[in-house]
């Protein structure tokens, strides 16, 4: 991988956008009325509660963002406080988000929207979700009517993050809302997702094939989403938000076709359906994963490979859409900051590398700019370039965000 590219000072590309992201489910705090708050309130999940206080603290937490060299940020929109009933928007809850939005552009920060994340409302949930077959229909409307409110303050949108992700964890796994595992699941390994929550998933054959019927909708939702964004605004950047997982192998045969499936049932399935209707593609990228492989891997807290440099891997793998990429999110869990300095920086040397490659790589967004609720594993997992004591809500910033600071400013690594 690194052959002749490599070298000690890697310079990127002018106005290359560096940041980091959030999500509003796991940072706003005070949402009640979608439906991960319902299983929180039924004991299938942790409680999420006021969070890091983020809906109030916003204009803190940007300011700080921007004295730690940042020049773009990537949020989400809370799609039960916009939409709390069918048909029905918050006027107060859109005024908010554009406050936000302004916020960010007081900091000079980029915001890069996230349209849905994860989170549904309840009228949306409780009547099948996804599941539904009138659903691309719904999500279609609701992304509109967020550009029609926001996008004179924003030039970038995603309409959904990690589909793959909601999906199985929603019906393979049943860690997540709405909570449907498939029985086979427990003869294979699956990531740290909340295996404690495992046990209270109602089990089904069916629940692959509704699973698949879900990612079939999803990427209807996202084709539909586009088109209408484009009708009413066609400058709007549109992009998806892409988890890919690494997979690769030993030289065995059986392991290379394994992975060949692998990759492509978990990354190029959905993007095949989608990538027409992208202006560009948000990489999401955690995972690196070898068939075959008898290593003994460091670990971060959640469990998974250290292997920040095959973010290059996983840029290649996304390339081949030919379309401009960012990398959405990147990161670990790492309470103590003791390896994050060092994965930054190999994160921010493999996209260097893609880059010198070919790859039309606009921007890095660590994961995150706060620690935050880490879905079913509550807060337990520390992923923030500021730590948040969450009884007090102080902030703390750690000694790893300096040394991504210095990279921020120098736009690369120089050495």
């Amino acid at each position: 991988m690194l052959g002749n590219n490599y070298r000690k000072t890697k310079i990127f590309p002018k106005d290359f956008y560096w940041g980091s992201g959030t999500s509003a489910y796991q940072v706003e705090g005070g949402i009640e009325n979608n439906d991960w708050s319902k299983a929180y309130r039924d004991g299938r999940v942790p409680v999420c509660g006021l969070a890091c206080d983020h809906y109030r603290r916003y204009e803190e937490d940007f300011a700080t963002a921007k004295t730690l060299g940042h020049n773009a940020h990537r949020l989400s929109v809370e799609w039960a406080r916009i939409e709390p009933e069918e048909g029905k928007y918050d006027q107060e809850a859109i005024m908010h988000y554009r406050q936000v939005l302004q916020s960010l552009h007081q900091q000079k920060l980029k915001p890069f929207v996230t349209i849905w994340h994860f989170t549904l409302p309840l009228w949306f949930s409780q009547s099948g979700g996804f599941e539904r077959a009138d659903s691309p229909e719904i999500f279609a409307r609701y992304c509109t009517n967020v550009v029609k409110e926001l996008g004179d303050l924003c030039g970038h949108f995603s309409t959904m993050n990690e589909p793959n992700v909601f999906g199985s964890n929603g019906w393979l796994r049943g860690t997540w809302p709405p909570f449907k595992r498939f029985a086979l699941t427990d003869m294979i390994s699956i990531t740290n997702s909340g295996r404690q929550y495992e046990a209270k998933a109602t089990k089904y054959l069916s629940s692959v094939f509704i699973y698949f019927r879900v990612m079939k909708n999803l990427a209807r939702a996202h084709n539909a989403a586009y088109k209408a964004i484009k009708k009413i605004s066609p400058q709007t950047e549109v992009s998806v938000v892409k988890h890919v997982i690494v997979f690769a192998s030993t030289y065995n045969p059986f392991y290379i076709i394994k992975a060949w499936a692998a990759n492509y049932f978990w990354t190029h399935k959905f993007m095949r359906r989608v990538y027409k209707h992208c202006d560009s593609i948000g990489l999401n990228y955690y995972f690196y994963t070898q068939f075959g492989d008898r290593r003994v891997w460091r670990k971060t807290d959640m469990d998974w490979n250290f292997a920040p440099d095959h973010i290059y891997d996983a840029l290649m793998m996304l390339s081949r859409y030919k379309k401009p990429l960012f990398v959405s999110e990147g990161g670990l869990a790492d309470t103590l900051d003791t390896g994050r300095s060092e994965y930054i920086t190999r994160q921010i040397e493999g996209v260097w590398l893609a880059i010198q490659a070919g790859v039309d790589v606009r921007g890095h967004l660590y994961w995150s700019l706060l620690d935050n609720y880490e879905w079913a594993l509550g807060f337990a997992k520390r992923f923030g370039l500021i730590e948040v004591n969450y009884e007090t809500q102080e902030r703390t910033i750690r000694p790893s965000a300096y040394v991504y600071k210095k990279i921020c400013e120098d736009n690369g690594i120089v050495e």
